[in-house]
């Protein structure tokens, strides 16, 4: 591939990744770039031609042995020419020796397979609108970048490793709530909602039980003015979580498959009513 080259993105250079995620209809949070390119500075790569950027994917390291693979795209003009693989090439090498995470499109899943990826489950989003509703007996509470450690603490529930600078740039987003629910100086429960290129989205929604889940899911659409349409991505084995969904009258609208090279993590699925972000995992 004659003129081809790969090298890391620039911190200016994630508004292009943001953009072309949200061309794929990704829908990321208008926020999003500092967040996801703090995860991991040099994770973030570029397949150039010449000095256009026609390819690009985000290998992210967490802080000892995951990492995750997102923003795997070609522009369309240039796909099938082998722009694509050879940046996955580089994401792959950049990852070696770590349990690796993706969320690909249900067409991609034999592909993945060809690169040691195993299947552990589907993620669907669900899409609705915001209506407000009267919570009795709510103990649900405002969070913030203060509440850091106890929601670090909870967070580590949820994934296969710790994800300190990531986390402290989500708890601080603006145009964004995060709430909780505490019981005894500890977190039972936690959700975040962010404003997208289109409306909102739900993510993460982390708790103990259905009840305080969907007490949690109350609480945070209805920050939102009446009518605003929001989304929630939701593991397919969370079946309370599918229900709290379908219940609120929200419908499907879009799926990937959640996969695996190297151990499959063990995740308290029934506790995740909703995956922080299909990006960076």
């Amino acid at each position: 591939m004659e003129n081809f080259s790969i090298r890391k993105f620039t911190r200016k250079e994630m508004k292009l990744a943001i953009s072309w995620a949200d061309r794929e209809g990704w829908n990321p949070g208008i926020h999003d770039e500092e967040c996801f390119y703090n995860a991991d500075q040099n994770g973030f790569f570029a397949g150039l031609l010449g000095d256009k950027i026609v390819s690009i994917i985000s290998a992210v390291k967490y802080d000892n042995k995951y990492g995750f693979i997102g923003f795997y795209i070609v522009e369309p003009e240039y796909r099938g020419r082998g722009y694509g693989i050879a940046i996955w090439k580089k994401a792959m090498e950049y990852l070696e020796g770590y349990i690796i995470g993706l969320d690909g499109v249900p067409e991609q899943v034999e592909n993945y397979k060809k690169s040691g990826f195993e299947y552990a489950h589907r993620n669907v989003t669900y899409k609705g609108n915001s209506k407000k509703i009267d919570i009795l007996d709510n103990k649900v509470v405002k969070l913030t970048s203060n509440d850091f450690q106890m929601i670090r603490a909870y967070d580590l529930q949820f994934m296969p490793d710790s994800r300190d600078e990531f986390l402290r740039c989500w708890l601080s987003h603006n145009d964004s709530w995060k709430v909780g629910i505490v019981e005894n100086d500890y977190l039972k429960a936690f959700g975040k909602i962010r404003k997208c290129n289109e409306g909102y989205k739900i993510g993460p929604l982390f708790a103990e039980d259905s009840i305080k889940a969907k007490s949690i899911f109350l609480e945070l659409q209805n920050k939102l003015p009446e009518g605003t349409s929001f989304t929630i991505d939701i593991p397919e084995t969370n079946n309370a979580s599918l229900k709290m969904a379908k219940d609120f009258e929200m419908e499907y609208f879009f799926e990937t498959v959640r996969m695996y090279k190297g151990e499959i993590p063990d995740l308290p699925l029934n506790k995740i009513f909703g995956i922080t972000t299909y990006e960076v995992g």
